[in-house]
């Protein structure tokens, strides 16, 4: 069977047949002897990279790496003031994280998360606490697995959509998910004309049309599919902004406050005031694509509310600016005392108390 489409196989099938070698090695007690050395030598390999990524297996082994690092290029640990990592144990760990060990040795290096990341990590939370959300990112998942699962597929695809081609979701950067959502939500119609030749074309067999008229008729031909492609494209656009906002070189940690609490308003207003807006948007790509725009009755589940559950989001903190402009000259002066302490070790001081309350 493997000789049938390849060459060195054929050839050595030949040999043998004209009894031109005798070790042809094709028994089964071969085969497994061959099996267990390839293994091993995976396995060997697999080890041999551990052992050479020592420093990535443990925290002790990054910072040990890191201090290394800065000896190296002749800069003095003591004189870091910030710290910010992703929000991973291994560099985030209130007890033996990189930022712990390095606070050990240096108490000014204040450690702050990546924003970006924790961004990230909230909406994560955010949709997976809604089972609506999950449902509707999984509809967006299995469209583009089932196109990108085959050539003959995908070649179909690409026949009726000449624009943005779909996109897997992303695991680490959620913020990207607008990508996925943006070539379904703007080219539905082009994607359901693949989905319906898919589904009715004798060159495919019947577990591809099957699958296609699910996904035609289950998803794409369905309301509450589409207006999730209309609400969620405008909300990702806006966490998008933000997202890139926040990596940008001038950003400063009360720009970064600002810009995180008008996304929050922008939730808030979105949640008031968008969804009639968003409505009106998806009845009429329905329309166009000649699906009855309504929603179909399901059972609905009441869940048991907690007595610490709440049903606004938090307010993010005003930024630095405004707090200080707030407080007392009493008030003010026992807090700049305090920082030049907290600011100081061994003897070091990084700012002075009375010099900070003028500036």
């Amino acid at each position: 069977m493997i000789a049938e489409f390849d060459l060195v196989m054929q050839e050595h099938l030949r040999r043998i047949k004209n009894h031109e070698v005798y070790h042809h090695y094709l028994g089964p007690s071969i085969q497994n002897e061959l099996i267990a050395l390839l293994a091993r030598h995976v396995k060997d390999k697999i080890v041999q990279k551990i052992q050479e990524a020592k420093w990535t297996t443990r925290r002790e082994g990054l910072f040990n790496k890191l201090e290394e690092l800065l000896q190296n290029l002749n800069l003095d640990i003591r004189n870091v003031r910030g710290q910010g990592y992703d929000n991973g144990a291994n560099m985030t760990g209130k007890n033996k994280g990189v930022q712990k060990r390095l606070l050990k040795v240096n108490p000014r290096a204040f450690y702050m998360p990546c924003a970006c990341h924790s961004l990230n990590l909230a909406l994560c939370d955010m949709a997976s606490s809604c089972p609506r959300a999950v449902s509707f990112f999984q509809v967006v998942q299995h469209i583009y697995n089932f196109f990108s699962g085959s050539t003959k597929r995908w070649t179909v695809f690409k026949k009726h959509v000449k624009g943005l081609t779909v996109k897997p979701l992303s695991d680490t950067r959620w913020e990207s998910h607008i990508e996925a959502i943006k070539a379904i939500r703007f080219q539905a119609p082009e994607i359901r004309d693949a989905l319906i030749e898919l589904s009715t074309s004798a060159d495919f067999d019947a577990k591809t049309r099957g699958t296609a008229y699910s996904i035609l008729t289950r998803e794409i031909d369905n309301f509450e599919i589409i207006l999730g492609m209309v609400v969620w494209h405008r909300a990702l656009l806006a966490v998008n902004s933000v997202s890139i906002k926040l990596q940008t070189e001038d950003m400063n940690l009360d720009d970064a406050v600002t810009k995180l609490k008008d996304l929050v308003s922008f939730f808030k207003d979105y949640r008031r005031n968008g969804f009639e807006g968003a409505l009106e948007e998806a009845k009429i790509l329905a329309t166009s694509m000649n699906i009855e725009p309504i929603f179909y009755e399901v059972r609905v589940r009441k869940r048991k509310k907690h007595f610490d559950e709440i049903d606004e989001i938090e307010e993010v903190q005003p930024p630095l600016q405004e707090k200080l402009r707030s407080l007392d000259d009493s008030t003010l002066r026992n807090s700049c005392v305090k920082l030049e302490k907290y600011l100081s070790y061994e003897m070091e001081f990084d700012i002075n108390g009375d010099e900070f309350i003028r500036s």
